[in-house]
């Protein structure tokens, strides 16, 4: 089975999370993917093959070499977005992209003008969905690629290599993927998440991540009566908005820059909810922006009363970075596994998180390459083919480098 067969075979799978669910994993249709990928793995004659009762696929290549070297493991989540359907996914190869806009269905357009990462892409054979649903290459590219490379390897004993865990979980998208990951048995000194972007990316720093939920409590009066008696809450909330900094949004920030998101807003006179979120590379700035969340409570309640509003202030996940720096080696086999497949590193910070920020600190250091997909939560998704080959092919080198570590 080829690259492009299995990932196509994988697509065909419903697996999209859901964010208000209480079960692990969220959504029971990522079992019955779960369970495919269970027995395909046995099938390819890996070690080790197992699924537990949430979901989480693990598996073993067994080393070729009789030294000892690091035990490392590649991971992919399998779940999609909930932000677009999953469900009947029709996904298309467009052989020898010629860089013109593409009708995925009638009246639907992808176009070079909106998406201009089409044409890092021409001569290639991209993946695309039908502009109903999204592709699902975030991430079952990375499951395709991690899976081919333990074949290749498998099927090539000259390659020398150590023993090469596998990793498969649900529910990264709602921010779980990594909560119930078993990092004691997965028993590796170090992995990688195949989730990353186009061509090149590799990342090892993420924001500093908190969620704040703010609470106002109103007061309603008749309106014709209310003076020096009413609370309103709406008004309250739209007086909390303007005390956070204008310009420190995801609209106007980019790069290092960390913002206040502000989620939804649910409001009337005697209530109003606001929820953000809260993200900074800095630890530092991080910490300062919880800070100023709870200083633009003291201030409203010292104006409108004590207990008027209220925060919860909770902490989803942090800096790899930290974790990572005193382990650069792990960084470092990454891009000499990029330069001997010809492919540029990019090494760029994500505005956002991953399961890998959360293994990190569970003392699994795990930083991010690449996985091929582009456009990801939306209709317009697409992946190449000869990328996710390239991907595959630095998963090999990588365990080559590996098993030479301590040489």
């Amino acid at each position: 089975m080829d690259i492009a067969e299995r990932f196509l075979k994988y697509v065909s799978f419903d697996t999209q999370s859901a964010e208000e669910s209480e079960t692990v994993p969220s959504t029971s249709k990522q079992l019955v993917f779960a369970k495919y990928l269970k027995e395909e793995l046995k099938a390819e004659r890996f070690d080790d093959v197992e699924m537990d009762d949430m979901g989480y696929v693990y598996a073993t290549l067994k080393s070729n070499i009789k030294k000892e070297v690091p035990v490392i493991g590649f991971i992919s989540h399998y779940d999609t977005s909930p932000d677009c359907s999953g469900a009947d996914i029709k996904p298309r190869i467009i052989k020898q992209y010629d860089g013109k806009d593409i009708e995925l269905s009638p009246g639907i357009i992808s176009s070079t003008k909106k998406f201009p990462e089409l044409l890092s892409h021409v001569g290639e054979d991209i993946v695309v969905t039908d502009g109903h649903t999204l592709l699902g290459a975030d991430d079952k590219a990375g499951i395709a690629e991690i899976v081919q490379a333990m074949c290749y390897l498998r099927d090539h004993d000259e390659i020398p290599h150590g023993d090469i865990r596998m990793g498969f979980n649900p529910d990264e998208e709602i921010g779980m993927g990594a909560h119930h990951f078993d990092v004691e048995k997965f028993g590796c000194e170090w992995a990688y998440t195949m989730d990353g972007g186009d061509l090149g990316d590799l990342e090892y720093e993420n924001f500093n991540a908190a969620s704040a939920k703010i609470n106002i409590k109103g007061i309603s009066v008749h309106p014709g009566y209310a003076k020096g008696k009413m609370i309103n809450a709406n008004r309250l909330a739209a007086e909390f908005v303007g005390m956070l900094p204008a310009n420190e949004t995801p609209e106007a920030t980019e790069g290092y820059e960390g913002f206040y998101h502000l989620l939804g807003m649910e409001t009337n006179i005697e209530h109003a909810k606001l929820s953000y979120i809260i993200r900074d590379h800095d630890r530092t700035k991080f910490e300062n922006r919880k800070a100023t969340i709870l200083q633009c409570v003291e201030r409203m309640n010292e104006k409108y009363g004590e207990g008027t509003v209220t925060a919860e202030v909770k902490d989803q996940y942090y800096n790899m970075k930290e974790k990572i720096d005193p382990m650069m080696h792990v960084i470092d086999i990454v891009l000499k596994a990029m330069q001997l497949c010809d492919v540029q590193p990019k090494v760029e910070p994500i505005r956002g998180g991953t399961d890998g920020a959360q293994l990190s600190f569970k003392g699994l250091p795990c930083p991010n390459i690449f996985a091929g997909g582009v456009n990801f939560h939306g209709p317009y998704e697409f992946v190449s083919i000869q990328v996710m080959e390239k991907a595959k092919d630095v998963i090999v080198k990588i365990c080559e480098l590996t098993a030479a570590f301590n040489d």
